[in-house]
């Protein structure tokens, strides 16, 4: 290594510019022909074009806690945080920063003009008013620095076992430690930025500000010992805690963010939850994420990668360490080389000696079972540190990142639902105990945060009226309508189906009898099945892909000249049959048949209803229709060619970081119905958010095989030969900072596609995102019920200047409804705010699964449905054959992403995802 006695030298030039290069200063004349063509003028969101007035107002509580700002006239100071051991080298460790950074403070806090700290942990803090300097350096010295975080010194056992002399230098390591703490100058923000936003002049110095209060927030819990997940933070406290099986726990906390809104300032304040690995002895953790009973039947190839990173606690000594991987041998039989004195007290003798043998004689710790079990290894690659498994313990809060089971899943929604009185005392609670008053930064802002819930206005519109079979109308109530005694708007024919049984024990006679019994009650005229195909036993155990291809077979006997058109398929299974998404792909990518899949637990007529409504929309049918869209009579839509598209992108749960996400966008047919849909979905590379493959021109670039082309050329043909004049589209899951790229990459991309059909063709757009993943939520106020179905609001908590306004379009039948907040982006057609929002309240109730009105615009839940059902092809295990190299390319490099097999021509312009 160099000395670090040198003479200081010139800082080296920043990594970009190569030397001997002088920059060229470039003129529009330099800029190539392409880079001109390139940049097209940005579209940005629109501004509110004025708010509705139609519905019933009703008097609601928001979640939203108002801020009032004294000090508006001062500056943020932003200084970059650079970190380091005192021979220079980066720290690596992870949550070190926060313990360095209040050591500066403690010592520094004279040289510091006694300016008070905002750290987020990283590499930027930030100060109110400037520090004495613009580079400021520091010398720190941390006591009990612990183990996992030096440089392997100081290990309990691994090569240079302690001795006495070890022992003083490892009580040094322990003690303490120095770093350099390095703060340079980055930017000044003006706090009148935020006051600025608030007039709606949003800025990058507002967003900054605002994230300067977040950080704020995050480092008071910080100081409280929370766990800190983005804007979330969770207390070490077993009352949040709920079991969740596995070893794995849900950890209720709380999430807290500054919102720029139309009353001013405010703190939106709501309840969320993440999931952490179960604290306590680390082999009751294993014997739980196992599901097995005793610490020998642990499979620990399976432990190495669950435990990898995990931090714990060591007995008798309480050192922390982090998990590096596991002994290859047992504790009995892993040996290491234990340095100690000779008897002379001069030379150093080596001795090869076994772990447990270290603990239990040289250290007289007891071993009850870890003899027999591998060792944990805490130390680097080169110099393995080895502790006995029952010495060591997980410390709490530490998140499980793996994707949950369906189970795990489906506890940890029933477990985090709370009625809205009580998510309204949660919260009261929250505000009083965080004691905001006295944060010393929020002081020196002259920040003060209102206690009290804001009070919002909002308006509840009339449910549309549907049509069901002969005409009748279906009026809904509280967000629900039935059919009793009526059929569906168009009921489809069921010939030439069977049924097929994958060993679920059920009374498969009497569910076929039920089909043709309520379905005649419903219009559906259902034949007898010509078959019941029962899976054979000798199968039973085998790969989900081989009983699929064995249950074909068995089909292809009992449809000798062609397949069937329909197949209801018992699955054994609830939710997580792993034999779905084969069975699925061969029905829709293969042979082209609908198919049901059904798990019938409890079989009354409520599911047989719920089934036939699936089945029908499949097959082709309509279960019911606005009237509106009967009669004609739909502003804007009826007498104008409309096509709706919905748009999601759909990603691996975050235990899969290479599964491919999945793009699907479906649109409505038919035209000037908007209560029929069809499907395009398409595998991009994992975690890419915007749809890469709207539009797609082939290698020879004289075809476009993009998802648009194929959706329009559908629509022409299905509406008459008619091309739509106004496209409306409805996107889902993308953040606010990702809208300019839905206006500016998506459109541009659907704009191309419409180009390539058509040059002449100019229609209108109107595009509007659907966000559901926020925590604005509506109380009644003295009600303990959830807010009316239709309720909307667009005043008080809504944007100051944007386009946006919240939806509770459902009945929220348990927990507290939560609403959805529609962004309007751009609107060429021109709606008022009223014609559109009772437009978007409509496509609620167009949703063919169901007899309820749903939470968001129907498009975007069978978007949803498309990408989830579709991405079960690519969970079969014949992925190897699939994986060849076309699809998309991530920017980050040659990535492969598995092309999904297209769908049957039979059934690719059907809603099969019902």
């Amino acid at each position: 290594m160099e000395s670090t006695e040198e003479p200081e030298a010139l800082p080296p030039p920043p990594p970009e510019i190569p030397p001997n290069v002088v920059p060229v200063q470039l003129t529009t004349d330099s800029v190539p022909e392409e880079t001109k063509k390139i940049s097209k003028p940005k579209r940005s969101p629109i501004a509110r074009r004025g708010v509705g007035s139609r519905g019933q107002k009703i008097q609601l509580l928001s979640n939203h806690f108002k801020v009032s700002i004294s000090n508006t006239g001062g500056h943020f100071f932003h200084y970059c945080v650079s970190l380091s051991y005192e021979d220079g080298r980066p720290i690596d460790a992870k949550g070190i920063g926060r313990r360095l950074i209040d050591k500066v403070h403690e010592t520094y806090g004279s040289d510091l003009a006694g300016k008070d700290f905002a750290y987020d942990g990283e590499k930027s803090l930030f100060t109110i008013g400037a520090l004495p300097r613009n580079k400021m350096e520091f010398t720190v010295l941390l006591d009990s620095f612990s183990s996992n975080r030096n440089s392997g010194n100081g290990s309990p056992v691994g090569n240079g076992s302690p001795n006495e002399t070890d022992k003083k230098r490892m009580r040094r390591a322990f003690q303490s430690k120095t770093f350099k703490v390095e703060m340079s100058f980055a930017a000044k923000i003006p706090m009148q930025a935020i006051a600025a936003a608030l007039r709606g002049q949003e800025s990058e110095n507002s967003q900054e500000a605002l994230r300067v209060l977040d950080i704020i927030l995050r480092q008071h819990a910080a100081k409280q010992g929370c766990l800190l997940v983005r804007q979330s933070f969770f207390h070490n406290d077993p009352k949040n805690y709920v079991d969740l099986g596995g070893g794995v726990l849900g950890c209720r906390g709380f999430h807290s963010s500054f919102r720029t809104s139309q009353g001013g300032l405010s703190l939106n304040i709501d309840g969320s939850t993440t999931t952490i690995i179960q604290p306590g002895p680390l082999i009751d953790f294993l014997i739980a994420n196992q599901n097995v009973s005793n610490p020998f039947q642990i499979d620990w190839a399976k432990a190495k990668r669950t435990l990898k990173n995990l931090r714990i606690r060591v007995s008798p000594t309480n050192q922390e360490y982090r998990i590096t991987g596991l002994s290859e041998n047992t504790c009995k039989e892993q040996m290491f080389s234990l340095k100690s004195r000779a008897s002379d007290g001069n030379d150093v003798e080596s001795v090869d000696i076994t772990v447990y043998d270290y603990f239990v004689n040289h250290r007289s710790i007891d071993l009850r079972y870890s003899g027999d079990l591998p060792c944990i290894n805490v130390g680097k690659p080169k110099r393995p540190t080895y502790i006995p498994v029952e010495l060591c313990s997980l410390l709490p809060l530490q998140r499980y990142i793996k994707a949950l089971t369906v189970l795990q899943r489906s506890q940890l929604v029933e477990k985090s639902r709370q009625k809205p009185q009580e998510k309204i005392r949660i919260l009261t609670d929250v505000m009083k105990s965080n004691n905001y008053a006295a944060e010393p930064m929020l002081r020196s802002c002259g920040i003060t945060i209102s206690s009290q819930f804001t009070q919002v206005q909002g308006r509840v519109l009339t449910a549309p009226k549907l049509k069901a079979g002969n005409g009748e109308d279906v009026i809904p109530r509280n967000g629900r309508w039935n059919f009793n005694h009526k059929k569906f708007f168009e009921p489809s024919k069921i010939e030439n189906w069977a049924v097929v049984n994958f060993s679920a024990r059920c009374d498969v006679r009497g569910l076929v009898r039920d089909l043709i019994r309520f379905g005649e009650m419903k219009g559906i005229l259902i034949s007898d099945p010509v078959d019941v195909v029962e899976e054979n036993g000798q199968f039973r155990r085998a790969p989900p892909l081989v009983r699929v291809e064995k249950m074909f077979e068995q089909i292809q006997k009992a449809f000798p000249n062609a397949p069937p058109r329909f197949l209801v398929c018992l699955l054994p299974d609830r939710k997580n049959s792993d034999i779905y998404g084969p069975w699925k792909r061969k029905n829709l990518a293969e042979y082209g048949i609908f198919n049901q899949c059904l798990a019938p637990t409890r079989v009354n007529e409520q599911y047989i209803l719920n089934v036939l409504l699936k089945i029908n929309a499949k097959l082709g049918g309509l279960n019911s229709l606005l009237a509106m869209e009967q009669s004609r009579n739909i502003p804007f839509i009826s007498k104008v060619p409309t096509i709706i598209f919905g748009m999601d992108v759909s990603h691996g749960s975050p235990g899969q970081s290479d599964m491919p996400s999945i793009a699907a966008v479906v649109s409505s047919r038919n035209w000037p119905l908007l209560s029929r849909y069809r499907a395009s979905v398409r595998s991009q590379s994992p975690k890419v958010e915007m749809v890469d493959s709207l539009f797609t021109l082939t290698p020879d670039k004289k075809d476009d095989s993009g998802i648009v082309r194929e959706l329009l050329l559908d629509y022409y043909r299905s509406s008459g030969q008619t091309k739509p004049a106004q496209i409306i589209i409805f996107r889902d899951g993308v953040s606010e900072s990702q809208f300019n790229q839905v206006l500016n990459i998506e459109l541009d991309q659907i704009i191309e596609a419409c180009k390539f059909l058509d040059e002449s063709w100019s229609p209108k757009f109107t595009v509007i995102v659907a966000q559901k993943n926020h925590h604005t939520k509506f109380f009644q106020d003295g009600s303990p019920d959830n807010v009316p179905p239709g309720t909307v609001i667009d005043t008080a908590v809504c944007h100051p200047q944007s386009y946006d306004f919240y939806m509770c379009a459902h009945a929220g039948m348990i927990g507290t409804t939560r609403p959805t907040h529609y962004h309007v982006l751009l609107d060429e057609i021109g709606f008022s705010a009223d014609d559109l929002q009772e437009l978007i309240h409509s496509l609620s109730y167009v949703y063919q699964r169901s007899t309820t009105a749903i939470s968001v615009v129907a498009p975007v839940r069978y978007a949803h449905l498309a990408a989830t059902q579709i991405s079960q092809f690519l969970k079969c295990d014949d992925m190897s054959e699939t994986s060849s190299s076309h699809g998309g390319l991530t920017s980050a490099g040659q990535t492969p992403v598995p092309e999904l097999p297209e769908l049957h021509r039979n059934v690719c312009s059907s809603m099969f995802f019902c």
